[in-house]
């Protein structure tokens, strides 16, 4: 790291902040940040849902507006400052020292969520070595449904007698069947010479008679999350301690991996980054010899007019820009962190081109892999495309899995794909946690010589804060959580970032402090980003803001029947609480610095609440020499840098 004019031991305290060992490292960090498990399993649902080719198209856009704006913007402000979110916004604008906080909690609420999912995909790979997959087939044991189907088991059942099917975990009478729902076997059979149950006025198919489940769902909600009829909010459950020992695993891996700061996660993200290309370059060799496969990608991307018509729908552009924002993951502390160790002269503006194109490339050809399994899925149902592919959790770890037990050595691909997904879902966690801990050791430095010790009381706090989502009904605290952590409260960090640093800070400054790392902007591009950053980037966040709230619908979760089991009031307002508790910092935080400041005998008028402190400077400065007396305050950076020039300036 370069110096400036700092006594020896200000530096030596700065050195041991520790910084990338190289630019490889920060790229790959960033890369697997930004590369996570969203990539594989919301952006094909929202593929899917708005129509394939339109979504991508809307996609490309918002890239270019909202999310490629603020990703470049953080990491200019962690690399210029050195510092993470919390030291460099009380800097910056002492009235907005809150914001720091804001992003911290929601880094902190999605920490505790985040590793859950990975301490599933370690369940699921170790599960996955059995000779037999355990969610191929309906199993006979208490864990299995009764409504459980699967068809090779039914064609089992009929060769043995044409009058049975597979219900109830055995083969049944269809006879029974029409009994227990309230209807009477039906004279004429089905296409496939199947019987069929009739319900006083009409002949009804067997799987329009009850919701079929497949194994691989029955395997998720019963087996893995063990979930019970009666499980609710009032009623969680003791602990699964198979998922306490994957999360004591997830957060071990994340912890010896963050133990000894960057310099660590920077050798595991050559891994972690590198090895999901890897996996989905296989998956999409294998995926496009499979039967079917040309159906799913030709709904990928053959644009229709019905699809084009799509453009025109809020709908896909509100879905668009959340999307990219939430994928890219600015707003959360974890850029500026990582940028935050690179060394001052580095060219973040080539960085943040690349990974988010990278980011965003990922996502379209991830696509491609995903749409040859789910064409090949349709094809061995026998529906339609849009009838097979499942969002969230359940196209993770169910849809996948189901499509895994149906190809050859089912158990490699198993391994092959979980492990895809916990190696992204790390590169994710690593960054959200070095968030949480860069802010503790930039607020008490002295605990910088105890990095490791500090990352331990972290994984242990996170873990304990994680049981509550290994009981029967954790699901429940897990999608609580997903839903509102990261909505509203993120938006309005991401909205007050971009106007604190435009309008307050100044744009002029901030050009300069661009300047000053040595990264030259072509006039194109110097144009192109202060168009965004001034006017489109957070209109569009403001927009993205109003929709969410117009489009909100309550939170609700899986259950262990096929209804989703919606959450009380109660629960709902705790939620509400988990999505505007950055507000509540940012709020506090303007109050916070009002009375410290009064106290302290610090200016507290509008224009010195929103003007850079005595301590606001570049990586280069770490404690400048005191000012004399009636002189301005000076950090002798290239002998022309004065903080004078970052006072508040209505004009900007």
């Amino acid at each position: 790291m370069g110096k400036g004019k700092a006594e020896k031991g200000d530096v030596e305290e700065e050195v041991e902040r520790g910084n990338w060992d190289n630019q490889c490292d920060f790229f790959l960090s960033c890369l697997g940040y930004a590369v996570g498990l969203g990539n594989v399993w919301r952006f094909p649902y929202l593929c899917y849902e708005h129509g394939g080719v339109t979504f991508l198209i809307a996609y490309v856009t918002m890239l270019l507006i909202s999310g490629l704006p603020l990703f470049f913007l953080e990491l200019v402000l962690g690399q210029y400052a050195g510092k993470g979110p919390i030291k460099l916004f009380g800097r910056i604008a002492p009235a907005f020292k809150g914001l720091g906080y804001g992003m911290l909690m929601i880094s902190f609420l999605v920490v505790i969520y985040y590793n859950m999912i990975i301490a599933w995909t370690i369940y699921y790979t170790f599960a996955g070595f059995a000779s037999e997959l355990p969610w191929t087939y309906c199993g006979t044991g208490n864990l299995t449904s009764r409504d459980c189907f699967q068809r090779d088991q039914e064609q089992v059942c009929f060769n043995a007698s044409r009058d049975d099917t597979f219900w109830d975990k055995k083969c049944t009478s269809v006879s029974d069947v029409c009994d227990h729902f309230g209807m009477t076997e039906a004279a004429e059979r089905d296409d496939t010479d199947r019987l069929q149950c009739n319900n006083g006025s009409m002949d009804i198919l067997l799987n329009r008679v009850y919701p079929r489940v497949s194994p691989s769902e029955d395997y998720f909600k019963r087996t893995m999350l063990g979930l019970e009829p009666d499980s609710s909010w009032s009623n969680m459950g003791g602990l699964k301690w198979e998922l306490v020992l994957c999360l004591a695993a997830a957060w071990t891996i994340v912890c010896l991996c963050l133990i000894k700061g960057v310099q660590s996660s920077g050798k595991v993200v050559y891994f972690t980054a590198l090895f999901p290309y890897l996996v989905l370059v296989i998956l999409l060799i294998r995926g496009l010899t499979l039967d079917g496969a040309y159906d799913g990608i030709v709904f990928y991307v053959v644009p229709t007019a019905e699809k084009m018509a799509n453009l025109g729908k809020i709908g896909v552009w509100s879905a668009a820009a959340t999307q990219i924002f939430y994928s890219l993951g600015p707003s959360f502390g974890g850029l500026i962190t990582l940028s935050s160790y690179n060394k001052f002269t580095n060219n973040c503006h080539r960085d943040a081109i690349l990974i988010a194109f990278a980011n965003c490339g990922t996502s379209i050809f991830a696509g491609f892999v995903i749409f040859s399994i789910i064409g090949f899925m349709a094809k061995q149902a026998d529906l339609p495309v849009d009838e097979v592919i499942k969002g969230g959790p359940g196209l993770a770890f169910i849809a996948y899995p189901e499509a895994v037990t149906q190809m050859p050595v089912p158990q490699l691909w198993s391994f092959l794909f979980f492990g895809m997904l916990i190696t992204l879902g790390l590169d994710s966690q690593f960054t959200m946690t070095e968030t949480i801990t860069t802010a503790i050791m930039d607020q008490y430095p002295n605990l910088r010589a105890h990095k490791g010790k500090v990352v331990i009381f972290a994984s242990i706090i996170g873990f304990i804060l994680g049981l509550t989502m290994c009981t029967r009904g954790g699901i429940f605290m897990f999608e609580l959580i997903n839903w509102y952590s990261a909505s509203w409260g993120l938006l309005i960090c991401a909205i007050t970032e971009i106007i604190v640093i435009m309008y307050a800070y100044g744009f002029r400054n901030f050009l300069e402090n661009i300047e000053e790392m040595g990264i030259k902007l072509p006039t194109i591009m110097k144009y192109y980003w202060l168009s965004m950053w001034m006017v489109v980037t957070p209109i569009v966040l403001c927009f993205v803001l109003i929709m969410n709230f117009v489009q909100y619908s309550p939170a609700y979760s899986p259950s262990y029947t096929q209804e989703n089991y919606y959450f009380p009031t109660g629960i709902q307002f705790l939620g509400w609480i988990m999505a505007l508790v950055a507000v509540f910092f940012i709020l506090i935080g303007v109050a916070f610095q009002i009375y410290n400041r009064k106290k302290n005998g610090k200016p507290t008028d509008f224009k010195s609440m929103i003007s850079p402190n005595e301590k606001w400077g570049s990586a280069l400065v770490v404690n400048a020499p005191k000012k004399p007396m009636g002189l301005d305050n000076q950090t002798y950076v290239k002998d022309e840098f004065s903080y004078n020039k970052y006072s508040a300036d209505t004009t900007y």
